[in-house]
């Protein structure tokens, strides 16, 4: 439900900043552009737009029906499968916010067209839109496959294993280098992991890495 006033509810909502599931848009100039985030909240724990306010949380305002348009053709023409948004409209001191609702998709990926025709997705780590890995492709790939999954262990899986529980971290091009496996096969394994909850897809330093759940 909503609070008393828009004013009210608005500021408690800037009061919390951006985060993964929240960002600030001053406008929608590009439908491409805001149809990544739009891909990134559908990819991770769903979310919402605020748009018509600064990224220092001040409150600029919009021309709401050509924001709605934008944000529309973003989530219709630029997003694969379609993303289905809810946009509510709010009045503080004359001036016009959308809150865009974007849920959490049930079948992943949800990718966008570049400019060049090519689909990419996208995900969501703390206030950040980040393309997604390979890894995260193949998971959501394994999920999607009709197929069961015969989960066994080979001498490289428990390679992968025993190298997490003498070091923090590993990487992809690492696993391939220590189990002499193609690039792709060790994406495929790790993404198994990473399925089954035995792995998590950590990002630090502008670089993805794999630990153990449970690893900080």
């Amino acid at each position: 439900m909503r609070p008393n006033s828009d004013k009210v509810y608005l500021q408690q909502l800037i009061a919390e900043g951006e985060h993964q599931q929240q960002d600030f848009k001053f406008e929608i100039s590009d439908a491409r552009k805001i149809a990544r985030s739009l891909s990134a909240f559908s990819n991770t724990d769903g979310g919402r737009l605020l748009i018509g306010v600064k990224d220092n949380g001040r409150i600029a305002g919009v021309r709401s029906e050509e924001e709605i348009y934008m944000i529309e053709a973003a989530a219709k023409l630029y997003c694969r499968p379609n993303v289905e948004i809810s946009v509510q409209t709010y009045e503080v001191d004359g001036k016009t916010v959308l809150v865009a609702e974007i849920p959490k998709a049930e079948q992943k990926p949800v990718q966008v067209q570049d400019e060049t025709g090519k689909y990419l997705a996208y995900v969501r780590i703390a206030d950040e839109n980040i393309l997604a890995t390979p890894v995260h492709l193949a998971v959501w790939r394994q999920k999607n496959s009709t197929w069961g999954t015969l989960v066994k262990y080979t001498e490289r899986e428990q390679l992968l294993l025993d190298y997490l529980a003498e070091h923090q971290e590993i990487t992809v091009s690492k696993y391939s280098r220590l189990a002499h496996i193609s690039y792709r096969l060790a994406i495929e394994y790790i993404a198994r992991f990473v399925r089954f909850g035995i792995l998590d897809i950590c990002f630090e330093r502008h670089r993805f890495c794999y630990r153990l759940r449970g690893n900080e």
